[in-house]
């Protein structure tokens, strides 16, 4: 593999990354302002835990694509090799 296409790929793994960590700042901040926002309108009732829930199941699934596909991309990465040292075999 050309180090061109490892750099390329290891841009576009910190990318998705850094991509999640913006989505779990963004919220946290937002949460914490709805909970902040719950409790000093309506303390009786805590309807803050209905977005933090649904955003909070969101936020988990791109957590999963983030970090379970880096663990599936090296299983990917040994199937490729593998099939590139068949076909060059082939021939």
């Amino acid at each position: 593999m050309e180090d061109r296409e490892l750099y390329e790929r290891a841009r576009k793994r910190v990318e998705t990354r850094i991509g999640f960590y913006i989505h779990l700042f963004v919220y946290l901040a937002v949460n914490a302002l709805l909970i902040f926002i719950n409790l000093t309108t309506s303390p009786d009732y805590y309807w803050f835990k209905w977005p933090l829930l649904g955003w909070g199941i969101g936020l988990l699934f791109h957590a999963l694509g983030v970090y379970a596909s880096s663990i599936g991309g090296s299983v990917k990465d040994r199937m490729i090799k593998k099939e590139m040292e068949r076909e060059s075999s082939r021939k």
